[in-house]
């Protein structure tokens, strides 16, 4: 096989009636309406935005400085950003309603390579980000459980380290205050164990839970939003009695560096309205619904980022501010425990749901992508009674709870945030593609000011990624990495399964051609 076909393959077009006549045969059951999916986009916008990410973006990380009283412009610049994107999401997702998401829409405008790039990248987001809200989880958990240390026994309220906390962490933990690791984590065989147990067993329920069925899940997804906004918008009316002005100055104590750095982590929260792209075969009405819900999400959740932020900074002193719970944490500042403990509620609803959307949206791709027979026939099995795709899920819940036994937080919140940034410029890309190339099909939804938007979304997406890659060293490096392990699986693997189901597909029209013509005579 020469170069020029090897290439001509991998950049091959699925024809975009050919994608939405494959998920009008879809065995996933339609049942999702725009309130489901509004509930899905704040789920996952949320819960991750204010309880797991707004402390760093304010205070700053490991390598990276903080936005201060000025992550409310780190946000409206985020929204900025994503507004662009989710008009082009809203465009394609209304005339492709098709599971996958970006990955999806990829393989519709350029090619079977990019697609499966774009789903190697949606698995960072959604798999590697489940992570990071994971451990978010048993940290706000922990928290609650103090605040009933008068009821409880101390073994349960003091459950020991090593099973809430990966090794690395512990490792990290013992080497900062001078501790002998074996007084710390009991070993096996000179292997030291540590684990997060609280995020691994909500992981396994949220799993059983996802293949009970997506109708049920959002069910649920529904009565921990309604906790979880409940939490907030508490805080809200309550903290801003206690805001004082002073406590905005100085607004922005490390200038555009910090705001720029707050804009690139509050995306990590934004992820939430691709997940509800990829619900799109179980939605009733996509062509309708989706576009509502995308902008309705963007809308909603900005409004309550800027009006949480601004009371948290003006509440809280800058050096205050606690970056695992800064919410909670805000309530015993102005001396108001028990709301405290209430707040810890709220956060774990909010991130339950973050939790079991970010999974749905990873068994989603997945589904898609072994449609397109990228992946083996037998993990895109369904579930006889429940009609889900149990065998995705269980995997996507393994690969979860496997990488949390080792990987560092921070830098698998960066990491999915830049893959994030590269689905959000591939969707810009994508919408100018099919404006040219089919021009005439029916679009339920159209992005306003084309090609202008579209553009700005890649620019300032790209932007903040790239403004980024100066402060974050670590993650920049494995970014590139992860996207070398794709295209060597591609090559190794992907490539060869296309064309071997390719050549599949012409024998089967061949023998279907020479029946038809053996009949006839």
């Amino acid at each position: 096989m020469t170069i020029k076909s090897i290439i001509k393959n991998a950049f091959t077009v699925k024809n975009a009636d050919e994608l939405i006549a494959a998920s009008k045969k879809t065995e996933l059951k339609k049942t999702l309406n725009v309130f489901d999916l509004i509930i899905i986009g704040i789920g996952a916008v949320v819960g991750t935005g204010i309880f797991t990410i707004i402390g760093t973006a304010i205070q700053g990380g490991p390598e990276g400085v903080g936005a201060g009283p000025a992550v409310i412009v780190s946000m409206v610049l985020a929204a900025i950003a994503c507004v662009f994107s989710a008009l082009c999401y809203s465009e394609i997702a209304a005339m492709i309603p098709v599971a996958g998401s970006a990955y999806t829409y990829t393989y519709a405008t350029m090619g079977e390579f990019m697609a499966w790039m774009v789903g190697w990248i949606l698995m960072l987001e959604y798999a590697i980000g489940n992570i990071t809200v994971a451990c978010a989880w048993t940290g706000y958990l922990t928290q609650l459980l103090k605040g009933f240390k008068a009821v409880l026994p101390s073994f349960v309220v003091n459950f020991p380290m090593w099973m809430r906390n990966d090794y690395r962490y512990m490792f990290s933990f013992c080497d900062k205050y001078g501790l002998d690791p074996h007084s710390q984590m009991p070993y096996l065989f000179g292997i030291p164990i540590a684990f997060n147990l609280p995020a691994i067993l909500i992981v396994l329920a949220l799993t059983v839970l996802l293949i009970k069925g997506v109708k049920e899940s959002t069910r649920f997804a529904s009565v921990m939003v309604a906790v979880n906004m409940f939490m907030i918008l508490s805080f809200i009316c309550v903290g801003a009695f206690y805001v004082k002005p002073e406590n905005w100055t100085p607004f922005a104590p490390n200038g555009f560096e910090g705001v720029f750095m707050g804009a690139f982590l509050i995306f990590f929260a934004y992820i939430g309205f691709d997940a509800i792209s990829t619900t799109a075969e179980e939605t009733k009405n996509p062509q309708r619904d989706l576009p509502i819900a995308i902008l309705g999400t963007l809308i909603l959740c900005t409004v309550l980022y800027v009006c949480v932020a601004l009371v948290l900074t003006g509440t809280v002193p800058l050096e205050q501010i606690d970056i695992k719970a800064p919410i909670a944490h805000a309530m015993r500042v102005i001396g108001m425990d028990w709301f405290s403990g209430l707040i810890s509620v709220g956060a774990l609803c909010a991130l339950t749901s973050v939790l079991l959307i970010y999974q749905l949206g990873t068994t989603r791709i997945l589904y898609a992508m072994s449609r397109d027979k990228f992946l083996p026939k037998s993990l895109r099995l369904i579930h006889k009674k429940y009609r889900t795709p149990h065998v995705l899920t269980w995997i996507s819940g393994i690969v979860v709870i496997v990488c949390s036994l080792f990987m560092d937080l921070n830098i698998s919140a960066e990491l999915c945030n830049f893959g994030t940034f590269t689905s959000f410029i591939i969707i810009c890309i994508a919408v100018l593609i099919l404006r040219k190339t089919e021009p005439n099909r029916e679009r339920p939804f159209k992005v306003p000011f084309c090609p202008t938007f579209p553009i700005l979304g890649v620019l300032t997406c790209g932007g903040l990624m790239v403004y980024s890659m100066k402060s974050l060293k670590t993650s920049s490096t494995y970014f590139p990495l992860w996207l070398l392990i794709g295209f060597l699986i591609y090559a190794v693997y992907g490539y060869a399964q296309k064309r071997a189901e390719a050549d599949l597909q012409k024998r089967r029209k061949r023998r279907i051609a020479r029946e038809v013509d053996v009949s006839s005579k």
